[in-house]
């Protein structure tokens, strides 16, 4: 599977919530651009002006081990430091400091994840909003057949007469 299909077909797993971003881990995105994680660090810090917190910041200790037990990474191997992560914007910036052609056309698609997974986001919320409308509109409904089955329930109230056989004897 190449760079650009592993992508389009599970962008999904590779963008994470973390702090109210949107944002992709430093090692997803170095084997996505082809080079090692510790290569990806090293580009970012030699142009660390180019990262704002808002385009790239380093996972705090509980963040990280959150991020640790999710990816069953071991203490012996796999992450040892804390992973970067980087929002749309960080991404975006990266192709400028990775510069190269694969770089180049792994950020279109990681733009494109961005972009359909923000519009994905969107679509549910206008299905929330009709699944809200509907609930009113059924809540309407049900409310007004209890109320009228109260109003029946309130005119059987008469006393009725007895069905049956009468006993004289008393």
């Amino acid at each position: 599977m190449t760079t650009t299909s592993l992508i389009k077909a599970d962008y999904h797993s590779l963008i994470h919530e973390i702090r109210g971003y949107k944002v992709m881990l430093d090692f997803d995105l170095a084997a996505l651009y082809g080079v090692e994680t510790k290569r990806l660090k090293e580009s970012v810090r030699r142009n660390i002006d180019r990262f704002p917190e808002d385009f790239m910041f380093e996972l705090n200790k509980d963040e990280f081990l959150n991020i640790r037990t999710q990816f069953a990474t071991s203490k012996r191997g796999g992450t040892r430091y804390a992973p970067m992560v980087f929002t749309e914007q960080g991404v975006a910036m990266l192709s400028s400091v990775l510069n190269s052609d694969k770089a180049i056309k792994v950020n279109i698609e990681i733009m494109r994840a961005f972009a359909k997974y923000r519009a994905f986001l969107i679509e549910n919320q206008d299905l929330k909003v009709e699944i809200r409308a509907m609930d009113e509109k059924i809540n309407k409904v049900f409310k007004f057949l209890l109320d009228r089955i109260d109003e029946l329930h309130q005119n059987v109230t008469k006393p009725r007469k007895k069905i049956g056989y009468k006993n004289y004897d008393q």
